[in-house]
């Protein structure tokens, strides 16, 4: 990318920023992800609860690794062989943690944070319970509004995650969602498949905060998850 292209695409960024300044999220920016675990040695004090949710962007950066080095409390989500039980049990102590680490769907460029869940757990915690929400997402999930961050999920996020997860859905067989398959630009954010495993259930639109800097938000200057 030439010096042009480049001043393009950092104007961008920080138009983004000054929006989700406003409001009333914290935001900072890092070029590189390596960078990101050292900021949040500064954001979480050690011994504090933490929790995340389905991020492959946090386990880019080395955050899983690193809430799990024994300098927090980590109710750890991805431990293996747990029962139905004890992911229940994780759900329930999550909302209650001193800080939820997640990444974001999509982030608009007048600072609005857009996020689709299957089970609804991950924007639960979003919304409220946990004190302190921390986001780490790369400069890929930047999109122009709200439409184009609609957009970006039923093309990139949800079919990416579904042939991940391996869903038996539309998206995962054809790399586009179902409501797009008419030729619709922009269809309704809520529609799509029917099918049992589809992984977009709720819809959360994060705008202006009334807990000034609850939601904090790292933003990396590199390509993270989808």
């Amino acid at each position: 990318m030439d010096q042009y292209c480049t001043a393009v695409y950092d104007m961008q960024v920080q138009r983004t920023m000054e929006n989700l300044r406003k409001n009333n999220m914290q935001v900072e920016y890092v070029a590189h992800k390596e960078e990101v675990v050292p900021l949040l040695s500064t954001w979480i004090p050690e011994g504090a609860t933490v929790a995340v949710g389905g991020s492959m962007s946090l386990f880019e950066c080395g955050v899983i690794d690193h809430l799990g080095s024994g300098r927090y409390q980590f109710i750890n989500r991805y431990t293996p062989n747990m029962t139905p039980e004890e992911s229940q049990k994780v759900q329930e102590d999550t909302h209650l943690v001193d800080t939820f680490l997640c990444s974001s769907n999509a982030v608009t460029e007048a600072g609005e944070l857009y996020n689709v869940d299957g089970m609804n757990t991950r924007i639960g915690h979003i919304l409220s319970g946990p004190r302190q929400v921390i986001m780490v997402v790369g400069v890929n999930k930047i999109v122009g509004d709200l439409q184009q961050a609609i957009y970006r999920v039923k093309t990139v996020a949800a079919p990416a995650n579904c042939r991940r997860l391996g869903c038996d859905t539309f998206c995962a067989k054809k790399g586009y969602c179902a409501s797009l398959a008419g030729g619709e630009k922009y269809p309704p954010m809520a529609s799509g498949c029917s099918s049992p495993a589809r992984i977009c259930s709720g819809y959360l639109v994060s705008s202006y905060q009334r807990i000034p800097n609850r939601i904090k938000i790292i933003l990396v200057g590199e390509d993270l998850g989808y």
